[in-house]
């Protein structure tokens, strides 16, 4: 699907439900080559940190579907970016080094300001 527009999707909630469903969409909208990011803000970076584990992680694999800790290296692998929100990491007593190489460090300032036409979805 040439053309599509990058998506941006930020999570505010420390939910591991909402990350699950953030990333969902984030693995759909990498299928089609668009640009993709999510951002973890404030609470919500605790859910970097591994392990990458939902409570419905059981009832997701009954089902066929991937369990969170799946959607975290699929997204990894699509080439979808996860940003930890510095602020958030400060608030969680996290260094980005830490959760690993697939996640990098940003502000929400940075964020905004390189949307250029992305949508941008807040779960």
């Amino acid at each position: 699907m040439p053309g599509m527009r990058g998506l941006t999707i930020i999570v505010t909630s420390a939910d591991p439900s909402c990350f699950h469903a953030a990333l969902s969409i984030a693995a759909a909208n990498a299928a089609t080559d668009a640009p993709t990011r999510v951002y973890l803000h404030a609470d919500a970076v605790a859910l970097a940190a591994p392990p990458h584990v939902c409570p419905d992680d059981a009832r997701y694999a009954a089902a066929g579907l991937p369990t969170l800790a799946q959607l975290v290296e699929e997204c990894g692998a699509m080439g979808v970016r996860l940003i930890a929100c510095q602020t958030g990491l400060a608030l969680a007593s996290l260094d980005a080094e830490a959760l690993g190489p697939d996640i990098e460090a940003g502000g929400l300032v940075g964020l905004l300001s390189s949307l250029g036409d992305d949508r941008l979805v807040t779960i």
